[in-house]
């Protein structure tokens, strides 16, 4: 059967964007992007201020917005669990420090929030999305050792279950290693 040309650059763009989409992808046991962003109280972050411990790094499109919140909270309440396991907890999104510090105050979110309004970091980890002009952060998570390597990447996340299937990895990863 022939190709159309309206096809035929239908599967351009398309193994395009999955050979850009693969060449962004950090694999494990890369080292993480270093980053230096505010969190919702206006203290800077960098990387290395997280050495030494796990960082459940997870990034998410928008504060206040039903998956997202739902991400959030099952976080904050797994909280007492992964701070006995010795992980932080790091949201990411374009939000500004305003907006973190409402979302946070509004559902007593226990953890760091960076904001990344230039979205240099969501770029850095590759997980940028524009929509034309709109840009907001995919919601994806990196788990990163105590060394600053990427040790786990969650491409797909289900905000419903993600803290536990986060919790549930990094044991295995810890009593690896």
């Amino acid at each position: 059967m022939m190709m159309t040309t309206l096809n035929r650059l239908a599967l351009g763009v398309t193994l395009f964007a999955l050979a850009t989409a693969s060449a962004l992808a950090l694999d494990a046991g890369q080292p993480a992007p270093d980053f230096r962003l505010q969190d919702q109280n206006g203290e800077w972050h960098d990387l290395e201020s997280f050495a030494g411990h796990w960082v459940a790094l997870y990034f998410y499109p928008k504060d206040d917005t039903p998956g997202c919140t739902t991400e959030a909270c099952a976080f904050r309440d797994d909280i007492f669990k992964f701070k006995k396991m010795g992980v932080k907890i790091v949201g990411v999104s374009l939000d500004d420090v305003a907006s973190h510090q409402e979302f946070a105050e509004k559902y007593s979110l226990p953890f760091t929030l960076l904001s990344d309004p230039k979205a240099e970091m969501a770029k850095a980890y590759g997980v940028l999305r524009s929509l034309g002009p709109v840009k907001m952060a995919k919601r994806q998570t990196f788990l990163i050792d105590p060394e600053g390597k990427i040790a786990r990447h969650y491409p797909r996340v289900n905000p419903d279950n993600h803290s536990e299937e986060v919790m549930t990895d990094l044991s295995a990863l810890m009593a690896a290693n």
